[in-house]
């Protein structure tokens, strides 16, 4: 008879202790260890004690070369293109995917939107439920106008009602909303908790990968944005998402972090409207304010989110300070790279933030991660300081190095592209980057930058 043995998992990285402990030696957490039975196989399974030996022996592997032919995995179309986009041009059939979000940002608004797409074009798609009965999500169908569309629609928790009738009907996609709230009965521990949420995940995939089904979960996120769960699930799926939204603001951001079939990083910008999710076709528009009056302050940045570039305008603000130890506030980018930023501009430019209070934002909400945005946000603050308005026409990109060099960044000709195609016609970027069809001023040091922010 299976012997319950007691363990206590910590349920934000699911490290295994053998008593209760207040704080995670693991993660650092401070009361996420809690108490979880489980059972302990027989004696020389592989269930049993560790270092236990199996009595069934294992069948011999076969290995294969690199060489051979391999098609291209196939691609099913959601009819959401920027969903698409994000996934890196459609789903994969045998696909794991993971999403995650924060509370009301639209994921199950995206997903049934996704849902209808793929039921359309004539995927058998079935929609399972944890958290919503059936009349609420038809209530969502038909607020969004897809309650026409043939998908399959459930609300149950029970992994294996759920295993059961997934290979029975056989669907070519479906949607788990969400991974927290499934339950398996061959384990002890309660749902949402660490164990249920890894077993859940790992028979999800697999069933995923034995029969071509897509799966799509749906995953809730801690306080500090992470996919709550072990992080072992992240690396079961072959791709994460993220469903990223400012607060107060309409736009919502699909980013993938992760995709085993396509680019990571990758985004996809939709709107919050009254009928669901607009897909943003130009998100460069989105980002960059409106007005045609120059202002201080202001420099327009051509930035890249994974392969797609983007316009953001990025803001600064550079004030006197009546305080001893000046402020510096950033929204939008990394705080240390500002403070790196201004220790080159006084090191090697000769300016002098020391006496000044200094805010950067970054317009829009977008959150800018690239070394790229280093040269327009110097110029930004080169423009404030000055109180020298720099030209609208002009895009800013570049890397800026410790010794005060501007450094090349990459897909140079994409970001001038896109510049082109909004109306810019000119750009200050690195030594080397030529465009035909707009009048580039190349910066070498951060120098010519500051006699360029002077005289624009």
């Amino acid at each position: 008879m299976a012997k319950h043995t007691d363990t206590f998992v910590c349920q934000s990285c699911g490290a295994v202790y053998g008593k209760w402990a207040g704080r995670c030696e693991a993660c650092g957490e401070w009361n996420t260890i809690q108490q979880e039975m489980s059972e302990a196989g027989p004696p020389g399974s592989l269930a049993g004690a560790a270092g236990g030996t199996a009595k069934t022996k294992g069948k011999k592997i076969e290995f294969t070369g690199l060489t051979g032919s391999t098609e291209e995995a196939p691609r099913l179309n959601t009819g959401n293109q920027e969903f698409d986009r994000a996934c890196g041009g459609g789903l994969v059939p045998g696909s794991a995917l993971l999403i995650g979000g924060d509370p009301g940002v639209g994921k199950s608004t995206l997903l049934l939107q996704i849902a209808s797409g793929l039921a359309k074009g004539g995927a058998s798609v079935a929609y399972i439920s944890g958290e919503e009965a059936t009349a609420q999500i038809r209530l969502r169908a038909k607020r969004l106008g897809v309650e026409k569309s043939p998908v399959h629609l459930a609300s149950a928790t029970s992994l294996r009602d759920i295993l059961a009738t997934l290979k029975a009907e056989k669907p070519d996609a479906v949607i788990i909303d969400s991974i927290q709230t499934l339950w398996s009965d061959a384990l002890p521990a309660a749902p949402g908790t660490v164990t249920q949420v890894r077993a859940c995940a790992q028979e999800l995939v697999r069933f995923a990968k034995s029969s071509g089904c897509i799966v799509l979960l749906v995953g809730h996120v801690t306080k500090d944005g992470q996919i709550a769960g072990p992080r072992v699930v992240e690396h079961m799926v072959d791709a994460v998402m993220y469903f990223e939204s400012e607060q107060g603001r309409d736009f919502r951001i699909l980013r993938a972090v992760k995709n085993r079939f396509g680019a990571a990083h990758e985004i996809g910008v939709f709107e919050m409207a009254g009928n669901g999710l607009r897909e943003v076709a130009n998100p460069s528009e989105l980002f960059l304010t409106g007005g045609d009056t120059a202002v201080s302050g202001a420099a327009v940045f051509a930035g890249i989110e994974g392969t797609r570039p983007v316009l953001v305008e990025i803001q600064a603000l550079v004030s006197p300070s009546t305080l001893a130890t000046p402020r510096r506030a950033v929204v939008g980018w990394d705080s240390a790279r500002l403070s790196m930023l201004l220790a080159v501009l006084d090191a090697r430019a000769g300016l002098d933030f020391g006496r000044n209070d200094v805010f950067l934002n970054v317009a829009g909400g977008l959150r800018i991660a690239e070394p790229a945005a280093d040269l327009a946000a110097a110029a930004a603050l080169c423009s404030s300081l000055f109180d020298s308005p720099l030209p609208r026409d002009r895009v800013v990109f570049g890397e800026v190095a410790l010794s005060g060099a501007v450094r090349p960044v990459n897909q140079t000709e994409a970001r001038l592209k896109e510049a082109k195609k909004l109306g810019f016609s000119g750009a200050l970027a690195p030594a080397g980057a030529q465009s035909g069809t707009l009048k580039v001023v190349e910066a070498e040091t951060l120098r010519e930058l500051v006699r360029w922010a002077r005289n624009p």
